[in-house]
């Protein structure tokens, strides 16, 4: 089958080969069959709260991968909600004007905080989705930046309006699944950490196969063993199809 990856980082700064390195990882995607990507920058490479101007270079690199690959490549807009109204809107309308068509959060704060709401209204005056990173923790004391599955949903019911990724299905878990089933505007990507039997099956029942987004995390994780878990579920045919491509397709508005 065809797949739309809704989740990857080919250019790492701690990646010695730099830009060779990311034109190997998408030549690595098109031979397992993946038709397009979605690449959301170096989002730790300066740490959990980049400055504006470091943002800015994280973003200019996806934005040469989007140049490079023009039919392969959309890029999200990494941002940092601490950085107030000004910057987030800002590198929003520069990310736009230059074709972006999300936004990518990872841990600079949790979801729940209220720096959230300029970013949020952003993203609703934009169309665009908001991609979350997401885990189950058990470091209470990082709790006051790394957002939880319950942090996403309270960010959800908040901003009804606004389509939001929650990453790492297999870091989120059953406790992520649920905590996000009565959040329509939620859907979850299957990244995360080793492949876990059954997970991607609960969540279909749970959320139905439109709310599974296929992601792999690459070059963190392989292609091949993120393709697997969808493809070596018990899934239909047709519910995988929608997990590796439509849901994606129709998500970004691609051809």
């Amino acid at each position: 089958m065809r797949a739309i990856d809704i989740h990857t980082h080919p250019l790492l700064r701690d990646d010695q080969r730099g830009r060779k390195g990311a034109d190997e990882l998408i030549a690595r995607a098109k031979m397992h069959g993946i038709r397009h990507i979605v690449v959301l920058g170096d989002v730790l490479g300066f740490g959990r709260s980049p400055t504006e101007e470091q943002l800015r270079s994280i973003n200019d690199d996806t934005f040469w991968l989007m140049r490079r690959y023009p039919d392969f490549v959309t890029g999200f807009c990494h941002l940092n909600p601490t950085l107030g109204e000004r910057a987030l809107r800002r590198e929003t309308e520069r990310c736009v004007a230059r074709g972006f068509r999300g936004i990518k959060l990872e841990i600079a704060n949790n979801a729940r905080d209220a720096c959230m709401q300029p970013l949020m209204a952003e993203a609703r005056r934009h169309g665009l989705p908001v991609l979350q990173h997401a885990w189950s923790m058990t470091k209470i004391k990082q709790r006051r930046y790394h957002t939880d599955p319950e942090d996403v949903a309270t960010l959800a019911r908040r901003w009804p309006d606004v389509r939001i990724i929650m990453a790492h299905l297999t870091g989120c878990g059953v406790r992520g699944v649920l905590a996000v089933m009565d959040c329509p505007n939620v859907v979850i990507d299957t990244s995360g950490a080793a492949p876990e039997a059954g997970i991607v099956e609960y969540a279909v029942a749970q959320l139905g196969a439109e709310r599974v987004l296929y992601g792999s995390d690459a070059p963190i994780r392989d292609f091949g063993v993120a393709l697997a878990r969808i493809t070596g579920s018990r899934l239909s045919a047709t519910a995988q199809r929608k997990i590796l491509h439509d849901n994606a397709q129709a998500l970004l508005r691609l051809p």
